[in-house]
């Protein structure tokens, strides 16, 4: 009960001299607003980052086939020379084979979700009377479109039974079909084109249309002379390009509850390790993106931390001057104190009624300072571009921090009051 009068009383002080708490709690709204706002931008910012990330697969693994360390080799003897830094060039039987692509997902059923192959074949030139349109094509399997970002507009996708039969179709972007067919897609469904590549021309049927989206990487050429990506059947690309059968990369498309992406990468090259272990040459390597977005968020982080420090440095002078406000309060109410002594208030009730009025203040102001930190922050986010997201950890903090600013710098004005001689009190005018 004896707290809670003391927070009664605090209130009311408060209330009776408005101006002046205001001022006092300046250095603290400002101090805890900057820190809630930069906080609350860093944590949009991190899950906008996250997010990109995801959309461009961050849970993909990238699995290809790389020559091996030459820094130490090892002969029959036992032995062990330097590098030779010889150049080795992957024959077919160094790829990954469509053999072992069915047995890792035979192995791994509840892990993987896809295992996404694509290989490039040519850059060509699409022509229709005197409209022409460059494309990049590319083989891929159906499994591709779970691991990039595709926007089917018409048509389908290419389907496993375009593999099998090695079908002559394509899929091409909406810029393409502006340049060929006045940008209209339903008209260029199963339509045919020619494609030239390096002076040879093949033929291939539209079946499908996608999005083209900017990668946001530079071209010496206008956004409609600049290539597109256009694919065709896996099957139909290697036989196109006579390729070797295999692959140097895929990418496995990991289920969405495996928590520990990295982790899973290194059971990949664990499942792969016997099939390269007599190959003196190549071995499997595997690579995500986890590692980048965790580096990233991390140096976030960091940057965040630095800058709210920076911030913090006016809650330090705030705290002077809930320090000094309390010091003209205690001489102010002089008389009270040493009236409440005499009467039999112990030192403890008199420095707990202080701390109590400086933590208020503490509190007050670390409120006012949090509505303004989210205020600025999703302002400040808005304006990035990010959906604001306030770190509720920042928050709690900011709450913990205007309790321990009250108690560490209204401890001295309150044992101030504590100690006063009552006697000496009474005759303060």
């Amino acid at each position: 009960m004896l707290i809670l009068e003391n927070i009664r009383l605090a209130l009311g002080a408060l209330r009776a001299n408005k101006m002046r708490a205001l001022l006092t709690m300046l250095g603290i709204i400002i101090g805890i607003g900057s820190v809630i706002a930069i906080m609350t931008v860093s944590e949009s910012l991190t899950t906008s980052i996250s997010v990109s990330f995801q959309e461009m697969g961050a849970n993909n693994v990238v699995v290809g086939v790389k020559q091996k360390s030459e820094e130490a080799e090892e002969r029959q003897n036992g032995m062990k020379f330097g590098a030779s830094n010889r150049a080795v060039s992957a024959d077919e039987e160094d790829l990954i084979t469509d053999e072992m692509v069915a047995k890792l997902k035979r192995t791994f059923p509840e892990e993987i979700a896809a295992v996404a192959i694509s290989e490039s074949v040519a850059e060509g030139t699409v022509k229709s009377g005197s409209n022409t349109a460059n494309i990049s094509v590319s083989g891929i399997n159906e499994d591709y479109f779970k691991s990039a970002d595709v926007t089917l507009l018409a048509g389908r996708r290419i389907k496993e039974q375009d593999l099998e039969g090695k079908k002559k179709v394509i899929m091409v972007s909406d810029q393409a079909v502006e340049n060929i067919f006045d940008g209209d897609n339903q008209k260029a469904l199963s339509q045919k084109i020619s494609v030239d590549m390096d002076g040879v021309y093949y033929d291939y049927y539209i079946v499908g249309v996608y999005k083209h989206e900017e990668n946001g990487s530079f071209s010496s050429s206008s956004d409609e002379d600049a290539a597109t990506e256009a694919y065709i059947p896996l099957t139909t690309g290697k036989e196109q390009i006579r390729a070797s059968e295999g692959y140097n990369y895929l990418t496995v498309v990991t289920a969405a509850d495996i928590a520990d992406v990295s982790g899973f990468a290194d059971e990949i090259e664990r499942f792969f390790a016997p099939y390269y272990k007599a190959n003196e040459d190549y071995e499997i390597s595997t690579s995500t993106m986890e590692s980048m977005t965790e580096s990233l968020n991390e140096m976030i982080r960091t940057v965040t931390i630095a800058i709210a420090f920076i911030a913090g440095i006016s809650l330090l002078v705030g705290g002077i001057g809930v320090m000094n406000i309390m010091l003209v309060s205690v001489t102010e109410r002089t008389r009270e104190i040493g009236t409440r002594k005499a009467l039999g208030a112990k030192n403890s009730s008199i420095r707990l009624q202080f701390i109590v009025e400086a933590v208020t203040l503490c509190l007050v102001g670390g409120c006012l300072g949090i509505s303004l930190g989210l205020i600025l922050g999703s302002a400040a986010a808005n304006i990035l571009g990010y959906s604001a997201a306030a770190p509720a950890a920042a928050i709690v903090f900011a709450v913990g921090f205007s309790m321990v600013i009250g108690i560490f710098f209204g401890y001295y004005p309150a044992n101030k009051a504590a100690r006063m001689d009552p006697i000496e009190a009474l005759r303060f005018e």
